[in-house]
């Protein structure tokens, strides 16, 4: 699959915007902020996005998880260790940290492109940066991961990315989470612990996920490679050239600026409001 032959609507030229070095001070809600600025910007015009991010020590949780019965308890698990944010994308929590690279491929949205189209996107461009192991990346759900969804990536059964999509403005986000490095199983017991002391005895108004830690890996771990997040989103990069796309270093304009400095403000207040005491 071509980007620019899949659909027209894909101008050749994309922005490039590379955020994945901005240390630990870079909060989750501003990259969520980002991206709907994105969709903003691209839903008014030709242009088309690549963001790859990096947040370390981070739980992003759904707002289904912001209403489990014992969230505060939840809360207080969580830190020291790792800061958490309610996203306004759909899902449930995922662990992003410094071995967790994320991508969000950015679209104006067109009339009769299907949210699967989405995500088949996405996939190819996984398989694409994989020729080696494309024929052993399944998207399937897998049942025992967080946040479990049709879309999961997975090789032998075990998930090592989840796919999200956001449309919002006429722009469309395909979002998603790779954990290149560490152990797969860490961070999902990390996730489990969290729904154990937030749900408890307790009823939750959405099934919560039964997670079986042994469901997940890391990218490192399943091909048995030593990777970096540099290097995995390099093959990034070179795979949307494969696929047709030309990519071109950019950042935000002022005017863009300014929007995503409103869309921060939103998406602060709605976090605020998600985790408020009832």
């Amino acid at each position: 699959m071509n980007f620019e032959k899949k659909n027209q609507k894909f101008a050749k030229t994309w922005r490039y915007f590379n955020h994945s070095n901005r240390g630990t001070e870079y909060a989750a809600l501003q990259s969520f902020a980002f991206d709907d600025m994105l969709c903003q910007s691209v839903g008014e015009s030709e242009t088309a996005a690549l963001r790859a991010w990096v947040h370390h020590q981070t739980v992003v949780l759904g707002t289904q998880d912001s209403r489990l019965p014992f969230i505060q308890e939840g809360l207080d698990f969580l830190v020291p260790d790792y800061r958490a944010i309610v996203r306004n994308s759909g899902g449930l929590a995922v662990m992003l940290d410094e071995g967790v690279l994320n991508l969000s491929l950015i679209f104006k949205e067109m009339k009769g492109w299907s949210i699967n189209a989405g995500y088949d996107l996405m996939v190819e461009l996984i398989r694409t940066m994989f020729p080696s192991h494309k024929d052993q990346i399944e998207a399937r759900e897998i049942v025992g991961s967080y946040c479990p969804g049709s879309y999961d990536l997975s090789i032998n059964g075990r998930k090592f990315a989840g796919i999200s999509q956001r449309r919002t403005r006429g722009g469309v986000a395909v979002q998603i989470y790779l954990c290149v490095t560490g152990s797969g199983s860490e961070r999902a017991e990390v996730i489990r612990r969290f729904y154990e002391v937030a749900l408890r005895d307790g009823e939750a108004r959405y099934e919560v996920p039964i997670i079986r830690p042994e469901t997940m890996a890391s990218l490192e771990e399943l091909l048995g490679e030593q990777l970096t997040v540099d290097g995995v989103l390099q093959l990034a990069t070179n795979a949307m050239k494969q696929l047709g796309a030309e990519l071109s270093p950019s950042e935000a304009s002022e005017e863009e600026q300014n929007q995503f400095e409103q869309q921060l403000i939103r998406v602060t207040q709605r976090h605020d409001r998600c985790l408020a005491p009832n």
